[in-house]
């Protein structure tokens, strides 16, 4: 169960990710997701926390609110240290108005069960982006739940 809410805590965004656009009425994907998985999966905290406004917050499932990047990576650092890898991505949802965008999907991780196997979880998120004068786009709310194993329902 504690593997489980590391698990869950970790996701965000799961779609995150800067990337570089040339107005600011194209949602920020897929390039941002392409970004953040390739962070995840190669265990990168800083690179990830890179891809955050400098106020930025995450809201994890039964977890406290993780507030600012310097909280940030070290939330993912946890996150990698618990054994937690293997993100992939699939958007459901995007758009964009003006310096903010949504973006809402679904993904899919491995992480240690109690035998220190890796078991898959799932879940959706919704994050919340910014544009920023640097003419990235920055996550800057994060929030995501895992979707119960047909065992849990």
């Amino acid at each position: 169960m504690k593997n489980m809410l590391i698990t869950c805590s970790i996701v965000v965004l799961l779609a995150a990710g800067a990337c570089t656009t040339s107005g600011t009425d194209n949602p920020p994907v897929p390039t941002s997701s392409e970004r953040f998985t390739t962070a995840f999966n190669g265990g990168d905290a800083a690179g990830l926390a890179k891809l955050y406004t400098e106020n930025a917050v995450l809201l994890p499932p039964d977890a406290r609110r993780v507030e600012g990047r310097q909280e940030i990576q070290k939330f993912w650092q946890g996150a990698f240290d618990a054994g937690v890898t293997g993100i992939t991505i699939e958007i459901v949802e995007s758009e964009a108005r003006g310096d903010t965008a949504y973006e809402t999907g679904a993904y899919s991780l491995k992480t240690p069960g109690e035998d220190g196997e890796l078991v898959p979880v799932s879940g959706k998120y919704i994050v919340i982006w910014k544009h920023g004068a640097s003419g990235q786009w920055q996550l800057h709310r994060d929030i995501w739940n895992h979707t119960p194993a047909a065992s849990e329902q």
